[in-house]
């Protein structure tokens, strides 16, 4: 089965990035310039034993960017990410001309203030959403009026595959708060920052931060479990208006 030009991209990797033995990154050249909102996602594919085999990434770059980037876990198990495992730069794969994805930034209707909840991979849309607001920011195109509520859940703190760049930003970019928070805190004594789950202290930055359901939109971005979590948590402080929260789960737990 040969995947057909005109649907899909045959993308090469530019660069690979591993952040721990079962996390990285890679940046992938499409051959032209692939358009997307900030959020959305792309279907990647390998051609192996006469199949072709499919998944959605979100995407992690800016669409200024003339690279598109992707975080990635490895599962074991996994019909995908074992292949894309092995992959390095100067390596080819497959990628769907057209992305994806309603997880966008709900802007124009009161709302200013987001707030971003991650677990490990799940932050991959929101650097991309804090890429591009700070690329509009300084080129005149966003005057800061919406904020960025960011809170980026792992086990463990090499598992922040972006903490550096969003501690950065979070310095430079006046509408944008980052708490990377680790869930393990006791093989790690060393760790300086917030502990618990994301969903854990969830509660105490939206206090903090005075985020209710009448100014806030809430996005809700990894795993299974946090999401349910934190959707139960935002219910009950009343968000319960159908457009209040986004979630992109990004795989289904097993009964």
């Amino acid at each position: 089965m040969t995947a057909s030009d005109d649907k899909f991209y045959h993308a090469r990797i530019t660069r690979r990035v591993d952040f721990a033995p079962d996390l990285w990154m890679i940046r992938v050249q499409a051959g032209e310039h692939f358009n997307f909102l900030p959020g959305q996602y792309a279907t990647l594919g390998v051609e192996a034993d006469g199949k072709r085999i499919e998944r959605p990434y979100s995407i992690a770059s800016s669409p200024s960017e003339d690279e598109v980037e992707f975080f990635f876990e490895l599962v074991p198990e996994g019909t995908l990410t074992p292949r894309l495992y092995k992959l390095q730069a100067g390596d080819g794969l497959l990628m769907r001309k057209v992305p994806k994805g309603r997880f966008v930034l709900e802007t124009g209707n009161g709302r200013t203030n987001h707030l971003l909840v991650s677990t490990v991979t799940g932050v991959a849309p929101f650097v991309s959403f804090v890429r591009t607001l700070s690329k509009d920011w300084k080129e005149g195109r966003f005057d800061g009026s919406d904020k960025l509520f960011l809170l980026n859940g792992a086990s463990r703190p090499w598992e922040f595959g972006y903490k550096e760049e969003l501690e950065k930003f979070a310095e430079e970019l006046p509408f944008l708060k980052y708490v990377p928070t680790v869930s393990r805190p006791w093989d790690h004594a060393d760790w300086p920052g917030e502990i618990g789950r994301a969903d854990d202290i969830l509660r105490k930055y939206a206090d903090s931060w005075g985020l209710d359901a009448s100014n806030t939109h809430a996005y809700l971005c990894g795993h299974p479990d946090m999401i349910a979590n934190s959707k139960a948590i935002l219910k009950r402080r009343g968000f319960l208006d159908k457009t209040a929260i986004k979630e992109e789960i990004y795989w289904i737990p097993p009964k």
